[in-house]
């Protein structure tokens, strides 16, 4: 379950490692970027939402919850889509939509209304765009992988640090619509990043005619499915699927509500956004930082443990975090999340692909995605009923960091017990390699006379005129 998988993509071809790939790399940043931050920094309007349409916390919860629940919902529906149009299509659309959603929010005038537009056309919008992009990333990379991994997942902390406080800003000057119609704009480098997404084209065979292309590269694998339900025979993705579903139940809560957290201490608007900022600027080293780490040859193989380290760190941190009372006490809590965040965001995709490989990733990864998404959808939401009635935030953060450390014992103690004892192949050692090769050996200093190779076939007997093969005579 921890190994990588070294693999192919689904046309055969190996991937480059480089290249064109680093322009990928860069579009998968970008999406990275606006798919994960985007929930979080909308959440600096809550507080003029709430005002506008006299609702509560957990009502301007949904708003997240539910972009959350899509960009993880849509899954099968994005892996259906990718393997009938391509990934550059598909991301085309999804930023058209994701901008779409965020301008038609803007003339909004109820709650349920952001919902609609906010909340499920920008999220799927997103949605069209993340999944797409982790599937290109995993063609262009093999044995750069876990780095390329962690380069695109540290887009979610540097466009938090960027999408805070200019929707503070923008907030402040345009009001809450404005904020949202200059956002939606913004999208729009969805589609540009889409542009770039170059499907990988098999290199012509050597001369003119012949059948070049990919066609010219041996034996043809099967037709890929729309959608390879195959992968729940996995044990191993499936107690990935478990844990990661438990994990986002509390991963998402405490950067929804650690802003507003800081706003009802006193602490005035901007100040309050910055607790963002210094989280996702903690973000920005911690992703690369455990992406190097994991691509280390004697790392790479236990990565699913380091993952699992990755959210019980998580856990224990908003567990701790649940004690602070001041603003101070806050930015140390930021710091800390930041750094373990981090890490799980730099794993868990990496975690999956060295699970399923790449001919199953992008079925597999729309199956996770929707597994979660109901995780995702009652997440902040419970939060926010659970501030509702008690009034402390303390509650909130325990109850994510319960969850969160639970998704870790989960992946620990079903690898450790299911997987870790499950028989590996057995794998011939040198010596018997070296044996067997002698086997199979001709003598080569044994000396042959002619005359008896020369009697023995013409004693050997002729059936329908042809000589029957021996394994002395056969090459």
């Amino acid at each position: 379950m921890g190994g990588a998988v070294v693999d192919e993509g689904p046309t055969g071809i190996k991937a480059p490692d480089g290249g064109w790939g680093w322009a990928v790399l860069f579009g998968c940043f970008i999406i990275t970027g606006f798919s994960y931050a985007f929930p979080k920094a909308v959440s600096v309007f809550f507080k003029e939402l709430m005002h506008e349409f006299g609702i509560g916390y957990s009502d301007t919860a949904w708003i997240s919850s539910i972009l959350l629940a899509m960009l993880y919902g849509t899954g099968p529906l994005c892996s259906v889509c990718v393997n009938r149009f391509g990934c550059r299509p598909v991301m085309l659309v999804g930023g058209l939509f994701a901008s779409l959603g965020m301008v038609a929010a803007s003339f909004c005038r109820s709650i349920i209304q952001i919902y609609l537009t906010t909340g499920v056309i920008t999220g799927l919008g997103l949605a069209l765009n993340f999944q797409p992009s982790l599937i290109m990333l995993n063609r262009y990379f093999n044995k750069r992988r876990p780095m390329a991994n962690g380069l695109a997942a540290a887009g979610s902390p540097v466009f938090l640090c960027a999408l805070s406080p200019l929707g503070q800003l923008l907030q402040d000057h345009y009001g809450w619509r404005g904020g949202f119609l200059i956002l939606g704009g913004l999208l729009l480098n969805c589609c540009v990043c889409a542009a770039l997404m170059r499907p990988l084209v098999a290199p012509q065979a050597g001369g003119s005619g012949g059948g070049g292309g990919t066609e010219s590269r041996g034996p043809q694998r099967p037709p890929q499915r729309l959608l390879d339900l195959s992968v729940f025979r996995d044990r191993g993705f499936l107690i990935y699927a478990v844990a990661a579903s438990i994990m986002v139940l509390g991963l998402f809560v405490p950067p929804v509500f650690v802003v507003s957290y800081a706003k009802d201490m006193g602490v005035p608007d901007t100040k309050a956004a910055f607790l963002l900022t210094i989280l996702g600027f903690i973000d920005i080293f911690a992703r690369p930082t455990a992406g190097f780490i994991t691509g280390l040859k004697k790392v790479r193989p236990y990565s699913v443990y380091l993952f699992s380290f990755a959210m019980f760190f998580n856990g224990f941190t908003d567990l701790t975090g649940s004690t602070a009372s001041d603003y101070g006490g806050l930015v140390v809590f930021c710091i800390f999340f930041g750094i373990s965040y981090g890490m799980v965001g730099a794993l868990q995709f990496e975690v999956l692909m060295a699970i399923v490989g790449t001919q199953k990733f992008s079925s597999a990864i729309g199956l996770v995605l929707l597994l979660e998404a109901v995780a995702v959808l009652i997440g902040p939401p419970s939060g926010g009923k659970l501030l509702d009635a008690t009034k402390v935030y303390k509650f909130v953060f325990i109850l994510a960091g319960a969850e969160v450390l639970t998704s870790s014992l989960v992946l620990l103690l079903g690898n450790f017990c299911c997987i870790g004892k499950r028989k590996r192949p057995e794998v011939t050692k040198p010596e018997e390699v070296a044996s067997e090769e002698k086997l199979h050996k001709p003598p080569v200093d044994v000396g042959v006379d002619s005359r008896e190779v020369e009697h023995f076939l013409k004693a050997e007997p002729e059936k329908n005129g042809e000589a029957v093969h021996t394994p002395e005579t056969s090459v």
